[in-house]
Parts: C-alpha cells; structure tokens; sequence
C-alpha cells in the first residue's frame, strides 16, 4: 500500500475544501467563525475629539476662566471656548471647539472659578479617528473572530459580521472493546477519542453534528457514513488492514475517492482521507487516542480550516532543546513545551497515551534523518473554545515563536 508523505497529505487535505457560503451574523453569533470579508472601520475612533482624563479643557493661555462643565454622555455639545477660558470635562468627555489641550486635575490649580496651570498643546485630548479613521480595513477576511475582535468590531461601528458558515462534524467511533465510562474490564479499554473530538472540531473551526458508536460491523459502519447532517465524517478506529478495521471496504462500497491511505508519519501512519460521491468528506484516524490526535492534526485542521473560511496559518520554528531520535523514513511528531526560544520534548510520547500531549504547547514535526537544529511546530489547541487558532501569527502558548 502506497503512503503519503505527511507535508503532502496536509496539501491534499487543505486544497480538497472550499470555504463554505458566507452569511451576515450578528456579533453575539459570530465567535469562532472566520471573516469572510474584511473588517472595515464603520466610524472613526474616536468618534469624536474625547478627553483623556479629568481635568480642564483649556483655551489660549491661562489663568482660565471656568464657564462650566461636561461629562462623558452629555446629551448635548458644550459651547466652544474662547481664549482664557476653560471648561470641567471628564474622561471621555466631548471636548469643546477651540480647546487648546485638557489640563489633568492633579497639574491644575483652581481658586473660586478661576484655574491656573501648565500644559503642552494638544496634551490629553484623543482626536477624532487618531486611533483608526472610517473606511480603514483593519482585518483581513480569514481571520478567526475572537472576543477581542468581536470587542474592536463593536467599537468601529459594526452590529453584525459577514463570516463563513462553519463546518458540522459528525463522528463515528468504532470499536467493540470500547467503554464510556468507569474503569474498563478485563479486555476492555477506556474510549479517550470521543470525548477529545468535540473539542478539537471546535478549535479546528467547526461544529459538532453527532457523534455515532458502532461495533465492528461493516453494514453499521456504511449506514453511519451515509448520515446526512454533516460535510465532514470523522471515523475513529477501523482505518487499519486488520480484521476489525472496515472503513476501507465501506469507502469502496460507497464508490468513494480515496485521497490519502496512509501517511508516513510516527505515530499517526494508518490515516485516511476521502470524498463521498455527494461531495462530504471522510478522514479516518487510528485507533490509539495519541496517533489519532497526530492524525486530526495532520489531515482534519487543514480541511476544517478551509472549509471555514480561514486563513492558512504561517508556519511556525524552534529549536529542539532535548534528544528526539529520528525516523530514517517516516516523519515524527513529538510533543513539546516551550522554554525561551527552545522547545523541549514532553516525552509520554507513545501512540495510546495522550500524557505528554496534554502538559505539551505543540508538537514538534522531525522530519526523516534529523540532525538537529529548528523544526516545524504545529500549535495544541488550548481548550474547546480559546483556540491555538485564536492566537496571533507566531505564537504557541502566547510565546513567540522564531520563523
């Protein structure tokens, strides 16, 4: 059986998906999808020349005559100012035409209604649009919607986002030897894939459909694939050539494409890539929760990540700063944990335990006969929600990476 190098099947994986039909959203429904169009300043910030702190809008030089007072809200405008005149303001307050600069309470002093002081020119005032002027595109299309940028959206003008529609996922577990729950019995294991897939779909860019259990039955296994509610299938288990393992014959009896058979990658090697003749896709990861993470993150992000409309995130570097033996043909993909600039191996690393992934920021990509010096890092989702796709370019854990 031929196997796909592990750069390679991430392409295909990628280049198979076309991010799906944007929709207008408001902001409160719009966390976790991709902008489909970029995000343009509606109004200026400031929407207008604002105090930046408590104190006296000033006018000419001083002493200053004070003539009244405006606060943030004020309903109406304050009455421009005249030289040797000032006006109470407090922060965030509309400054008055003709002020000169707002002079903080704690540099001023004030006698009856007469305040004296020092200021420089145009101290203490945030002018309309210094920040961002209306019209200016401050984010491109594929960049994931975050609380922040749902926050900076709201402060430029905007009620609602045009983003893309995410991606369903509905999964299908398999295997007879399973259990959900309690400590498993002689022969049997604890199920470790199904709780982790919710999440990783939703830090991927998607939603979770379904999630189906069969047991090693290929007629089951066809009737779970042709479930309607999903554009991608995630089948856990069954994708090896051993006696249990069906999902090859079920692909061959539903006539569809098989794009990936394998990847020579460590662990991680018996995963699959496919497209249904309706046009859903299928990825199949191993059995072993370890190589089954490896393998959602080599041919399951990509995928998500383009249907979802986001941006092909760069690629990240480090500099391994412990022993990792690598494999003459295969890549290999090791946790790690970022200390300064180096990321030290984890270790815990076998393909049935996810121990040294779980305390890792990343997995290290070896490539085949490596010597040392800088690898490939892929980002660990760090919760369901807050994402390793939340965070900015050149970050694993919210440290910079080297490129």
């Amino acid at each position: 059986m031929s196997v796909t190098g592990w750069h390679q099947a991430r392409r295909i994986a990628r280049e198979a998906g076309r991010p799906l039909p944007p929709a207008e959203v408001p902001l409160d429904r719009a966390a976790g999808s991709a902008l489909a169009t970029p995000l343009v300043a509606l109004s200026p910030l400031p929407a207008y020349d604002a105090a930046a702190m408590d104190g006296f809008a000033v006018a000419g030089t001083g002493p200053w005559r004070i003539t009244g007072r405006v606060l943030a809200g004020d309903p109406h405008p304050p009455a421009p100012l005249s030289p040797g005149e000032a006006m109470e303001i407090g922060t965030g307050a509309l400054v008055p035409a003709g002020a000169a600069a707002v002079l903080p309470y704690e540099q001023s002093t004030r006698t009856g209604r007469t305040v004296s002081g020092a200021f420089a020119p145009g101290r203490h005032i945030r002018r309309r649009g210094e920040d961002c002027p209306a019209g200016q595109e401050v984010l491109p299309a594929g960049t994931v919607v975050t609380s922040v940028v749902l926050g900076l959206a709201a402060s430029l003008g905007h009620d609602t986002l045009t983003v893309h529609r995410r991606p369903r996922v509905a999964t299908v577990v398999t295997g007879a030897e399973l259990c959900r729950a309690g400590i498993p019995a002689a022969g049997q294991v604890r199920d470790a894939i199904g709780p982790m897939l919710p999440g990783l779909i939703r830090a991927a860019g998607a939603e979770p459909a379904s999630q189906t259990r069969v047991t090693d039955d290929p007629t089951a296994l066809v009737d779970a694939l042709l479930r309607p509610d999903a554009e991608v299938l995630v089948v856990c288990g069954a994708t090896s050539a051993g006696a249990a393992d069906h999902l090859r014959g079920a692909l061959d009896t539903l006539a569809a494409r098989v794009a990936v058979r394998g990847v020579a990658c460590r662990p991680g090697h018996p995963q699959l890539f496919a497209v249904l003749p309706d046009g859903r896709f299928v990825v199949g990861l191993p059995g072993n929760p370890y190589a089954a993470l490896v393998a959602a993150l080599t041919l399951l992000f990509p995928l998500l990540g383009r249907l979802a409309g986001r941006a092909a995130p760069p690629a990240l570097t480090a500099t391994l700063a412990g022993p990792v033996t690598a494999h003459d043909r295969d890549t290999r993909l090791v946790p790690v944990t970022r200390i300064g600039s180096l990321a030290r191996p984890a270790g815990h690393d076998r393909p049935g335990s996810l121990w040294g992934a779980a305390g890792a920021d990343a997995l290290a990509v070896v490539p085949p006969g490596h010597a040392g010096g800088e690898v490939e890092l892929l980002a660990l989702p760090a919760g369901d929600l807050v994402t390793a796709a939340d965070r900015r370019p050149g970050q694993v854990a919210g440290v910079p990476v080297s490129r």
